[in-house]
């Protein structure tokens, strides 16, 4: 049977397919990729560090795919996603510290799951919410970039408007003239780069709600600034996880083969589908990876090994079931009549 990097065929073409489906999540989301791949490799039997450090390494490849798309559509802002940066340095260090020892007291597979669901499941929630909530905006219309750089009041979340009527210096000015002190911007980016050590996930998930909900970023700026900041925790985290040898390439490679196309189309697919419907995805996406993991666990304690199988039927599901509505939202809307989406070049 043929075989590259130590692994069948079978595998290769698994790994490569999901990569392609992430690829779309995570272009479209700005997460998506080890949010994913942790818990099916945990699910498949890797250990935790393989699983977390293989997740990482995945996520730099992936998000520097993303963010040039990102880029080309002017969905960066820079000076907010290298004023992260230190912030999810300090908080990857700490993350893998507390992942290593918790794993010498053999604790770290039950620990991190249960972080999953609770994580997941609370923020999807909460995200899903929101946009059900807020859902009667402007009837699907999609969002123009230039637009989205001028921001109306009534668009920032009040949460946000609160966080940035705190006038702690030094503040700093994004992009639309949003002034937010650098304090919040880096405790945000701790907290994240905290969740990346130790879930082995680029902290997608929780950063770009906490952009959008916390600092008041529009939607596809939040994202494409967030995979800008992807591309250095995603970098450093699998650097030092592959010093303990917890990166394995047989699994990266053709997770990154397969993705690259679909990085690409999720990417351009921001400009052209409906804010609250990219929420609305997001949330749901959020909550069937955290069903996932909650089956997953439920079968490790139960005892009950048909449920791992469940489980990472579900996150393949999931991921294929989102992605394709994403594509489908985004064709749906460029065929709209007078749409006003902005297609890639």
């Amino acid at each position: 049977m043929f075989e590259l990097f130590g692994i069948s065929a079978t595998m290769l073409a698994l790994f490569a397919g999901f990569g392609l489906l992430i690829g779309v999540l995570f272009g479209f989301f700005g997460m998506g990729g080890s949010f994913l791949v942790t818990p099916a490799l945990l699910v498949m039997g890797y250990p935790s560090r393989v699983a977390v450090g293989s997740g990482l390494a995945f996520v730099f490849g992936t998000s520097v795919i993303a963010t040039l798309k990102h880029r080309d559509l002017g969905q960066v802002d820079y000076k907010l996603g290298v004023s992260m940066i230190i912030g999810t340095t300090v908080g990857l260090e700490v993350g893998k510290e507390i992942v290593l020892h918790l794993e010498e007291l053999g604790l770290a597979g039950n620990i991190i799951s249960i972080t999953y669901v609770l994580l997941l499941g609370g923020i999807g929630l909460f995200v899903t919410y929101e946009a059900l909530k807020g859902g009667s905006g402007d009837g699907g219309v999609s969002h123009d970039v230039e637009e989205d750089a001028e921001i109306n009041a009534d668009d920032i979340p009040e949460i946000a408007k609160k966080i940035q009527s705190y006038s702690i210096p030094p503040m700093i000015t994004l992009r639309g003239g949003i002034q937010v002190s650098l304090w919040m911007v880096l405790l945000v980016a701790f907290a994240t780069g905290l969740l990346s050590g130790f879930l082995g996930v680029g902290g997608g998930f929780i950063r770009m709600p906490a952009l959008f909900y916390l600092i008041g970023v529009p939607v596809p700026i939040a994202v494409g600034t967030d995979l800008f900041e992807i591309m250095f925790s995603g970098g450093i985290g699998s650097f030092l996880y592959a010093q303990s040898g917890g990166v394995d390439l047989s699994i990266v490679a053709p997770l990154l083969a397969g993705s690259a196309l679909g990085a690409r189309v999720g990417s351009a697919a921001t400009s052209i589908v409906n804010e609250e419907e990219i929420k609305i995805y997001f949330g749901l996406m959020l909550l069937l990876g955290a069903l996932a993991v909650a089956v997953r666990q439920a079968g490790n304690y139960l005892g009950m090994g048909v449920l791992d199988y469940v489980s990472l039927a579900l996150i393949l599901g999931s991921a294929l079931m989102v992605a394709s509505a994403v594509i489908y939202s985004a064709l749906k809307s460029i065929r709209a009549p007078g749409s006003a989406g902005v297609t890639a070049d």
